[in-house]
C-alpha cells in the first residue's frame, strides 16, 4: 500500500521548489496525498482493513498539519499547491 520508488521520485521532481529537495511542505504533502489516494484504491476491495485505516487517517491528519503551517507561513504556495494537487473544489 505504499508508493513505488520511482513514483516517489517523479512526485518530488515535480513538487521540489528548488534540486535535491525533499523537505519542503510541498513535497511532503504531495507524498501524502499520493499514498492516501493509493490507500484510498485498497479500500475499495478491502473494506474490513481496519489496520490501515487507522494509517490512513494518521496520513490525512499528518497532511492538513502541513497544510495548515502552509498556509500561515505562505498563503500563495498553500493556493498553488491545493489547486496543482486538486485537494479543495
Amino acid at each position: 500500500m505504499s508508493i513505488t520508488a520511482e513514483k516517489k521520485q517523479e512526485v518530488i521532481a515535480t513538487h521540489a521548489r528548488a534540486e535535491g529537495d525533499t523537505g519542503s511542505p510541498e513535497v511532503q504533502v504531495a507524498i501524502l496525498t499520493s499514498r492516501i489516494l493509493t490507500l484510498t484504491e485498497h479500500f475499495k476491495s478491502n473494506h474490513k482493513d481496519n489496520h490501515s485505516r487507522r494509517g490512513l487517517l494518521m496520513m490525512v491528519n499528518k497532511r492538513r498539519s502541513l497544510l495548515d503551517y502552509l498556509k500561515k507561513k505562505d498563503v500563495g504556495r498553500y493556493n498553488d499547491l491545493i489547486q496543482k494537487l486538486g485537494l479543495r473544489k
